[in-house]
């Protein structure tokens, strides 16, 4: 079965993926209200504009300017999102991030120290929050923000991290 972050091609032996998912959905909400106000600002803009001689550059010029526009504010942020994946198999936790080059962060579950979470009330409310992963690693405790259904994913990586100290997997 193929997920969004780590092919099955690239679990090892006796390794399955438990959850997979993208950041919490409210990454996606600036550059929606940025798509929304760029397109009523330029269609504005075009459809009140004068006629005068070189309109049609004008028009042409508020068309470009909102391409532009659109693509920086909305599409590429839309693509980091997509492009950013996490994914909690019964080995190790990955990350993966990157649209045009890539990035992946691989931590081994028996490397796992500790697990926490932290929430704001509006994440509360929205059901994600910050993922603090603390490993025997260089990189000590690393913060993962925007993790959808936080309580959930930190309760699976727990457990899967008590499963990899005791050598067993999915509690067997």
């Amino acid at each position: 079965m193929p997920t969004m972050g780590l092919p099955d091609h690239h679990l090892t032996t006796g390794e399955r993926v438990v959850h997979s998912f993208h950041p919490h959905w409210k990454r996606l909400v600036v550059p929606f209200l940025a798509l929304v106000l760029v397109i009523a600002v330029s269609s504005a803009a075009i459809y009140f504009m004068p006629e005068f001689e070189y309109d049609w550059l004008a028009r042409i010029t508020v068309a470009v300017v909102s391409v532009v526009a659109l693509t920086l504010l909305s599409f590429i942020p839309y693509l980091r999102w997509k492009t950013t994946s996490y994914t909690l198999t019964t080995h190790r936790f990955n990350i993966s991030t990157g649209v045009l080059s890539k990035s992946e962060d691989d931590i081994p579950l028996a490397k796992v120290n500790s697990v926490s979470s932290d929430q704001t009330l509006l994440e509360r409310l929205l059901g994600c929050g910050t993922l603090k992963v603390e490993s025997a690693s260089e990189r000590g405790e690393i913060n993962y923000r925007d993790i959808p259904k936080i309580q959930t994913v930190r309760t699976e990586l727990f457990r899967l991290v008590e499963d990899a100290a005791d050598g067993t997997i999915d509690g067997k």
